[in-house]
């Protein structure tokens, strides 16, 4: 067998929030790829780190009152945590906010530039004048262009669907202060990805890049024409500032990938190896494979790509995308209580249950993997619980009992056993395709096969009458073999409870070589339960604690604040119509405005609510608090709505009968007009 030499990537957590299921699969699958690859004796080294950069970690730690390196640090602390929690065993787990990604983003950047592939003009962005800085698209909300539903996003409808320039929003707001954007031009810079077209059309079709489905979806992007790709952002940013561009930072998905670089060149520099075997060249002795979510694709297959190959490092071997994650058939939900957390999991269930059901339903396609919790329990407990542990606790005891714990020296079905190993070949074919799926239902067929075997011969039976028989301890010595060969294969998907077979039979951490041979003669320790069965108790504790935890999450982490009037002043409870209907209002027309002496924020009105049944003028006396908003000579002759069945009120300065409407956030006062044609005395209803 040709020994490989592999890097293997991981996308990068952004730092700015907890790991969830939905992330866990990727994660998953490329471990079990990468343990599965080094117990055939091939080299791998895998890395990650957090995605550290941008606006959004910018605004959480400052909202947190602290740095955002301090921030960004408890992030990426909380995330190796998780991973390692299921099992997720990185070689590094490193930061893109790094001295190794600083000098490797200048340098790319640089080689970029001396091959003109950067480009710089001036765009109009929208801009938060409260902030002072240029908004992208999820800090802005408005009324869609198109049907008009309020509260949407710059950049698409969630009600229509409609996409549209953030420009184009009506009504338009900053999420962030809850000011209303201005336009403003910025240079910005470009990397020219139109000129690598044709490479781009051709390296994604090499065999073995990316799925079929992938290129496909690639190919509609690049036949519908590139475009200028935009790396800057403007201060203030937190990220790498470009080089001799001051107050210009790279856009956080330039240096992103980059960090893969930068956390195997730290590994490298930690442990002695050659960095420029990896990142240099042509590739022909290394390998380097990505695992992605299908909605980081372009970034990866279509940017990265044109990066490396003009700044002359190698390009990936591979880049293995997964699909999303669906939770009983619908999209994670928080009322559901679906939206789970990986850390809310770790307290309830066993991270391997969900490692052995993410490998039973994933293949080399990024299709979407549901996870239907029914299924997710009758699955594990059948498949792992009910064939695979049952052949060791069916066995085990009998040869701890009756014979010292010691395995018979011959192997009394030869056949049966070199069937169990002639599908090492099958399934070392189906692991490094990633077809983990396959390779999961023929391990089940033959603990099928195992178990079937075991219950025709009957050890329990045969015990009675002579505890002590050799055939006895020949069964059950088959029994565990072959339990060991379906550990073996099972060992990339379940490495905890592999370990824990790996001390109960007293032997060395098992390698995919070490299916072709037998235990014989061996001596094996005592059993105890290696997986219990899943509670359908704990899942709904789960799914109950995670709508909890969600609103502990909420309240931890900082999130973007939205200076919206609802922030400021919730809603009032709720009352009954009839409370409502004994408020009258009614127009008024203002017939007479003055300052009140001696008021900060009073104006004295003079209000007309029309003619009485006997034609005579009905008057009020209102002082109100719109002073700082409008002058008095500006409200005469305009209409307002008043509180006309207020009890009047004994003021400092005399009497006020009724209340006019206005709304206010502490800093502007907007009265309440009615549309044209409303006259004096009209009712609102």
């Amino acid at each position: 067998m040709t020994q490989r030499n592999i890097l293997v990537t991981n996308a990068l957590p952004y730092a700015n929030g907890p790991i969830h299921l939905g992330h866990l699969l990727g994660y998953i699958q490329a471990d079990i790829w990468v343990r599965f690859q080094r117990m055939q004796g091939h080299t791998v080294h895998y890395v990650c780190a957090d995605d550290a950069h941008g606006t959004s970690i910018m605004l959480s730690a400052e909202k947190a009152g602290i740095a955002p390196e301090t921030w960004i640090e408890g992030i990426r602390q909380e995330h190796h945590r998780d991973f390692q929690r299921f099992h997720v065993d990185f070689d590094i787990y490193h930061s893109t906010h790094s001295e190794e990604n600083r000098e490797l983003a200048s340098h790319i950047y640089q080689q970029l530039q001396q091959h003109g592939k950067i480009d710089t003009r001036k765009i109009t962005q929208l801009f938060d004048p409260e902030k002072g800085l240029f908004l992208a698209d999820r800090f802005i909300k408005g009324t869609c262009p198109k049907c008009k539903a309020e509260d949407q996003y710059g950049d698409n409808c969630e009600v229509c669907s409609s996409t549209y320039a953030a420009t184009d929003l009506i009504n338009p707001r900053s999420t962030i202060s809850g000011a209303t954007p201005v336009l403003k031009d910025s240079e910005h810079y470009f990397f020219k990805l139109t000129d690598f077209a044709d490479f781009l059309r051709e390296w994604t079709r090499r065999d073995g890049v990316l799925a079929n489905s992938v290129a496909n979806k690639l190919a509609e992007w690049i036949d519908g024409g590139l475009q200028q790709w935009d790396i800057s952002r403007d201060a203030p940013y937190f990220g790498f500032e470009i080089p001799g561009a001051p107050g210009k930072y790279f856009y956080v998905w330039l240096d992103a990938p980059i960090g893969y670089m930068a956390s195997f060149r730290k590994l490298c520099n930690e442990q002695g190896l050659d960095f420029d075997a990896f990142w240099k060249g042509d590739g022909n002795n290394s390998e380097l494979w990505h695992f992605i979510g299908k909605d980081i694709v372009n970034f990866h297959a279509l940017f990265w790509p044109a990066m490396l190959t003009t700044a002359g490092f190698r390009l990936p071997t591979a880049i293995s995308v997964n699909g999303f994650i669906t939770i009983n058939g619908q999209k994670m939900s928080k009322s559901r209580g679906t939206f789970i957390m990986a850390d809310t999991y770790f307290k309830h269930l066993n991270p391997e249950y969900l490692r052995y059901y993410f490998a039973a339903k994933l293949g080399s396609n990024p299709d979407d993997l549901d996870l239907n919790l029914d299924d997710f329990a009758l699955r594990v407990n059948a498949d792992v619980v009910g064939k695979v542990v049952n052949i060791a606790s069916r066995c085990a005891g009998f040869i701890g009992k009756n014979f010292g714990g010691k395995l018979s020296a011959t192997d009394s079905e030869p056949a049966l056993t070199a069937g169990f190993q002639q599908a090492a070949a099958e399934l070392a074919s189906l692991y490094d395709a990633r077809e983990f799926g396959k390779a999961t239902r023929l391990i089940m067929a033959l603990a099928d096969k195992a178990n079937a075997w075991i219950a025709e011969k009957a050890p329990w039976s045969v015990s009675k009458a002579n505890p002590q028989s050799q055939q006895v301890q020949d069964i059950c010595s088959v029994g565990l073999n072959l339990f060991r060969l379906l550990m073996i294969y099972l060992k990339p998907v379940l490495p905890a409870m592999t370990k824990q077979v790996e001390d109960f039979l007293q032997i060395a951490p098992l390698q995919w070589s070490d299916g072709q041979t037998l235990l014989l003669g061996h001596k094996i320790g005592t059993f105890s339960p290696l997986m219990t069965r899943v509670d359908p108790a704990a899942i709904a504790a789960m799914i109950e604690a995670s709508k909890d935890s969600l609103a502990a999450v909420a309240e931890a982490q900082p999130v973007v604040a939205v200076d919206s009037p609802l922030t400021k002043e919730p809603v009032a409870a709720e009352i009954e119509f009839p409370d409502f209907a004994k408020v009258d209002m009614r127009i008024a027309l203002v017939v007479n405005a003055q300052h009140v002496e001696g008021a900060d924020k009073l104006l004295q009105l003079t209000l007309s609510l029309g003619p009485d049944d006997k034609g005579a003028d009905v008057q009020r006396n209102v002082f109100s608090g719109i002073k700082s908003a409008y002058k008095p000579e500006s409200l005469i002759g305009k209409h307002v709505v008043l509180v006309a069945n207020l009890k009047a009120r004994k003021m400092k300065f005399g009497w006020s009968e009724g209340m006019i409407l206005a709304a206010g956030d502490g800093k502007e006062i907007f009265l309440i007009a009615p549309h044209e044609g409303a006259k004096p005395g009209t009712r609102v209803t």
